[in-house]
């Protein structure tokens, strides 16, 4: 605290009879007015000023006896008035709903003693806290002078159990879910030999959840953890079953490709031959088929799995519940018919080939052609790349698909008809309402379940153990299906949102004869254009450059 303090000042001058004194007992500060003849007034900003110059200025200054010292002032009235007080700084201590954390808010000092270490951990022992302190951020909050709900404190919230997950002990199985990224890209590589496994091998392995540990508050209290949920292997699971000796470890029940679907994951039978022609007939196989040589003219292959060829097809009909692989290419007969019957390729998953003339070919991923599309019509749910370390060329025909078209070079000089498609499929809209509606019926089925699963908790002994574990078995494949379904529904959801932004890429030149739907809107390349990309811009279906492809 300061000592007594006077202003002399000569008469005629600001200040004149003006004093100042400290009374150390009351922490206050006094000033006292005599009036002094021919004194010039003073106003608050002055007053203010003069009380910093002689280190009063930290002190809590009061409004309403200045505005008294001043009128009494200025009017040459004598007055005593307390000026301003010294405050210590305060502290304050609060706790989060959870008791989880200590929050610390300070008060500066205003001309008075500030908090110390000593006082904030005193305050915390008197709620009862004395774990879990951080001395780094209280010192922090004390050097800073104020704080504003600092957290001073932390207890140890509950680590909850992780839910238990199955495992694929095969890294190399496919799953049937088409693979597309954030941005919208599928992975271009080629699909590769077909997986096989035989009976007995192991396929997947079931781990069991975590219990999690439990947390403490910030007066010891203990907070139980909620245990991870339950998973199980979905029934039926076509090809596989569990471990005679370990129920946890799924295994092959007989030889064929392993796919990884919902709740695990099944083994189709494969099917192999030399060659598909009149010598061996047809194929319809429910699994997948591996072909090592070439579909003759006219003939059919059908399989609920996938289908690889390492030859070429001619002028034939494939049907593949999976993907289509085709080392050589593909001659079809677009516009020529066999038997009345337009030959034609269609597979669930992802087409690939060297190359592709003439041919019909629909997939509901995306299509892969390596080196030439010519005058073919090309359906994928995704994405069309031709060109990969060949040419690249899609000549005439047309091509459609919702999110991207890619090519080194799209028409030719000759003006060839090159007809292309992009956006939004309407299927999937349909597709997305039918999973919404799927999931809506097997989450009622789970709410059933759970309401039998809780009266049997409420009512012991009211429901047999068969009965009971079987209400759970059947609670944990329909939360299977309910989450594979969310999943579906988020991927259509952003393919939907992916597709407005659906372009033509054009790497290398694009011909005049090629033109561009989306919806309703049309782009007819006129002349000759060099690396590009057509997609929606300010002006509608425009050409773009080729960085703005995305």
């Amino acid at each position: 605290m300061k000592g007594e303090k006077a202003m002399e000042v000569s008469g005629g001058e600001q200040g004149a009879g003006l004093n100042f004194r400290m009374d150390p007992e009351g922490r206050t500060l006094i000033a006292t007015v005599q009036p002094a003849p021919a004194s010039l007034p003073i106003d608050e900003d002055w007053l203010r000023a003069r009380l910093a110059e002689l280190g009063y200025g930290d002190l809590r200054y009061l409004p309403a006896a200045a505005t008294q010292l001043l009128a009494n002032y200025n009017s040459g009235s004598p007055v005593e008035v307390r000026l301003a007080e010294a405050v210590d700084a305060s502290l304050s201590i609060s706790l989060s709903p959870d008791d989880l954390e200590a929050w610390l808010s300070i008060q500066p000092a205003q001309g008075g003693a500030p908090v110390t270490h000593e006082a904030v951990l005193a305050a915390l022992a008197e709620q009862g806290i004395e774990q879990g302190i951080q001395i780094d951020a209280i010192d922090a909050a004390i050097t800073a002078g104020s704080a504003h709900n600092v957290v001073i404190a932390r207890g140890r919230p509950p680590q909850h159990g992780k839910d238990g997950w199955l495992a694929s002990l095969l890294p190399e199985a496919r799953s049937r879910a088409p693979r597309i990224d954030e941005t919208g890209h599928t992975d271009y590589r080629d699909l590769g030999e077909i997986l096989v496994v035989h009976a007995g091998d192991s396929l997947m392995q079931r781990h069991p959840p975590t219990e999690g540990s439990y947390g403490l508050t910030l007066h010891g209290e203990a907070i139980p953890a909620d245990p991870g949920k339950e998973v199980f292997f979905a029934t039926n699971l076509a090809g596989s079953l569990p471990a005679p000796d370990n129920p946890d470890l799924l295994q092959a029940s007989c030889t064929g490709q392993p796919l990884i679907v919902p709740g695990g994951m099944i083994v189709e039978p494969v099917f192999k031959s030399a060659a598909v022609d009149t010598s061996s007939g047809n194929i319809e196989f429910d699994g997948s088929v591996v072909i090592r040589g070439d579909v003759a003219a006219g003939m059919t292959v059908r399989a609920s799995g996938d289908i690889e060829i390492g030859g070429v097809v001619e002028m034939a009909t494939l049907e593949a519940g999976g993907s289509i692989v085709i080392k050589g290419g593909v001659i079809g007969g677009l516009g020529r018919k066999s038997s009345g019957e337009q030959h034609r390729i269609v597979c669930g998953g992802c087409f690939n080939a060297a190359y592709a003339q003439q041919a019909v070919i629909e997939a509901g991923d995306s299509i892969f052609i390596d080196d030439v599309a010519m005058q073919c019509e090309l359906t994928a749910i995704n994405h069309i790349r031709v060109g990969n370390k060949r040419r690249g060329h899609i000549i005439g025909g047309s091509a459609r698909a919702t999110l991207s078209i890619r090519a080194k070079v799209i028409g030719s000089p000759h003006r060839v008809a090159t007809h292309l498609e992009i956006g939004v499929n309407p299927l999937m809209h349909k597709e997305q309402l039918a999973k919404a509606d799927e999931r809506d019926g097997k989450e009622n089925q789970l709410l059933e379940i759970s309401k039998l699963m809780a009266f049997a908790t409420a009512h012991p002994g009211k429901l047999g153990p068969e009965m009971l574990e079987k209400a759970r078995k059947t609670a944990a494949v329909l939360s299977a299906d309910i989450a594979a379904l969310r999943q579906a529904e988020e991927m259509l959801t952003k393919r939907i949102e992916l597709a407005k932004g659906s372009r033509v890429i054009v790497e290398q030149a694009v011909y005049e004869g090629a033109d561009v739907h989306m919806g309703n809107q049309r782009y007819r390349v006129v002349g000759e254009h060099g690396p590009c990309a057509i997609g929606l811009g300010k002006a509608g279906l425009c050409l773009l450059a080729l960085e703005d492809a995305g």
